[in-house]
């Protein structure tokens, strides 16, 4: 790099500004990059979907019905007789 020869101070103000600038794009890029990783290695929007689709079907009356049946049909499996 070469040294840079300022004139005035406004330059150096201008150029201390333009770095700021630059800087915080490059952290910017980067916590976006990290946000990018952390969505491929653990897709945390993927299962919120699934959950709160099973939430939205278990609150209706299938859930009323399949929290009724699930614990007969436990019941009738652990209580069953093992030559039947």
């Amino acid at each position: 790099m070469e040294k840079k020869k300022y004139s005035s101070y406004a330059e150096i103000e201008l150029e201390l500004q333009i770095l700021k600038v630059e800087r915080e794009i490059h952290y910017q890029k980067i916590l976006l990059s990290i946000d990018k990783t952390k969505e491929s290695i653990l897709p945390f929007k993927k299962i919120n979907k699934i959950l709160e689709v099973v939430s939205n079907f278990s609150s209706g009356i299938y859930g009323t019905i399949l929290k009724t049946a699930i614990p007969i049909l436990i019941n009738w499996y652990l209580n069953r007789k093992r030559g039947d």
